[in-house]
């Protein structure tokens, strides 16, 4: 009986958990929001150091004047 009881709170308290389908920041999903947050620190880990960057916007700023 007492392990029953366990089973049924377990089952409910997971119940209650928000899901990946439910309404998060700016009108998308929490799951969606997760998959966003996860690609734009993926992206800042892909980014080169400023010093690589840096030259190259400085010959595109010559070259346009």
């Amino acid at each position: 009986m007492k392990t029953a009881c366990l089973a049924m709170a377990v089952l409910a308290l997971a119940a209650c958990s928000k899901s990946d389908t439910a309404p998060g920041p700016d009108g998308v999903t929490r799951g969606e929001a997760r998959a966003l947050d996860e690609a734009a620190a993926m992206l800042d880990e892909r980014r080169p150091p400023a010093e690589a960057v840096a030259p190259a916007e400085a010959q595109a700023s010559e070259a346009a004047q």
